[in-house]
C-alpha cells in the first residue's frame, strides 16, 4: 500500500476488489460493473482556506494536492468514508450513528481495566470467572445476560428538538453488520441468531439487519424527551441497534486463534482481584445502508488462561 502523488495530474488508479476478480474468474461472460461508490478518507476539509492570499481559486488547493491512497483490493479497508447525494440542498445536519452506553453505564469494560471495549466471554467458565467485571456480555449463552450493544442514530444537535419528526431519507431503517466470523456471531438481546447474509473469502460475515425483518434488533426511538441520562442524540431521532455477540466453537473449544491472533493480560473485577486472560481485540462495523454513515465498535474477546 502507498500513496499517489496527485499534485499535478489527475489520477485514475482502480483495481477490481476480490469479490470483483472472483467473479471475472468465473468467465461466463455476466460480469460488468453496474454500481461504484466514492470516497474521500484522505481529505482533511480542515484544510479550506478561505482566506488564502491568492483569492478564492486557492481555497481549495491544499485539499486537492492531498496524497490519495493507491488502490489495493482489501474491500474491508477502502471507503471507509463513503460519499453520498442528498437532493436537499437546505438541509444544515445529517444524521450519525453513535454508541448509546447512558442506559447501561455497565456496557464496556471499566477504565479499571484501561480499556474502553465491549467484552465478549467467550465460554461458560470465563462468564462465570467474569461475572462481576464490568462491561462483559455473556457470549457462551447471550440471552442469560443483560450487557449488550446499543447504538442509537438521528440527529445530534441541539438546534432541532428531540420532539421534531424526524426526515424520512434521515432515519435509518437497515444496518449492514460486518465482523469477524471467526470470533463470533450476531444474536439479538433474547439470544436468536441473525441471518448471515454472505461470508467473504477474508471470513468477514455481513449481516442486513432491517427495521421489517429484524425488530428485535432495529427498532424505532419513540423517545422525544431531551435526557441526558438516556439518549446520546440530542436532536430528532430514527432508530436504535441492540444486540450480543456469541461466541465461535472455534474460541471455545480451541486456543488456537487467541495464539495466533491474541495476546494476554490480566483483568481486574470489582472487588480488586485479577485474573489471567487470553483476549483478541476486534472491531464490528456498523453501516447505515440509507444514510451511509459507519461506525466501529471495538470488541475485546476473553477467556481465562488456565481453560
Amino acid at each position: 500500500m502507498a500513496f499517489l502523488d496527485n499534485s499535478g495530474d489527475i489520477i485514475l488508479d482502480a483495481v477490481l476488489t476480490d469479490e470483483g476478480r472472483r467473479r471475472l474468474a468465473r468467465a461466463d461472460g455476466g460480469f460488468k460493473i453496474v454500481k461504484f461508490a466514492l470516497g474521500d478518507d484522505e481529505v482533511d476539509y480542515a484544510n479550506y482556506d478561505r482566506n488564502h492570499s491568492s483569492g478564492s481559486a486557492y481555497y481549495d488547493l491544499e485539499i486537492l494536492q492531498t496524497p490519495v491512497l493507491e488502490a489495493f483490493t482489501n474491500n474491508d479497508s477502502l471507503l471507509k468514508s463513503k460519499l453520498l447525494t442528498y437532493l436537499d440542498n437546505t438541509k444544515f445536519y445529517l444524521p450519525v450513528t453513535a454508541i448509546n452506553d447512558l442506559v447501561d453505564a455497565t456496557a464496556r469494560m471499566s477504565s479499571a481495566n484501561n480499556v474502553n471495549v465491549f467484552g465478549v466471554a467467550v465460554t461458560k467458565t470465563s462468564r462465570d470467572s467474569f461475572s462481576t467485571v464490568v462491561g462483559v456480555m455473556d457470549g457462551f449463552a447471550p440471552s442469560a445476560g443483560s450487557t449488550h450493544i446499543h447504538t442509537s442514530q438521528g440527529l445530534n444537535t441541539t438546534v432541532i428538538t428531540p420532539d421534531v419528526v424526524i426526515n424520512p431519507e434521515d432515519r435509518e431503517t437497515q444496518y449492514i453488520v460486518q465482523m469477524d466470523n471467526r470470533l463470533g456471531t450476531v444474536v439479538s438481546n433474547a439470544g436468536s441468531a441473525a441471518s448471515v447474509s454472505f461470508i467473504d473469502d477474508d471470513d468477514i460475515a455481513t449481516y442486513y439487519v432491517t427495521l421489517a425483518a429484524n425488530p428485535a434488533i432495529v427498532s424505532v426511538n419513540i423517545n422525544t424527551e431531551l435526557s441526558s441520562l438516556t439518549e446520546i442524540i440530542k436532536g430528532p431521532r430514527g432508530t436504535d441497534l441492540k444486540f450480543k455477540i456469541k461466541s465461535s466453537l472455534h474460541l471455545r473449544r480451541s486456543n488456537y486463534l487467541f495464539d495466533q491472533i491474541g495476546s494476554t493480560t490480566t483483568l481486574n473485577d470489582s472487588a480488586g482481584s485479577s485474573t489471567a486472560i487470553r483476549y483478541i481485540d476486534s472491531t464490528i462495523k456498523v453501516t447505515g445502508a440509507t444514510t451511509g454513515y459507519t461506525l466501529y465498535i471495538p470488541v475485546r474477546y476473553i477467556k481465562t488462561s488456565a481453560e
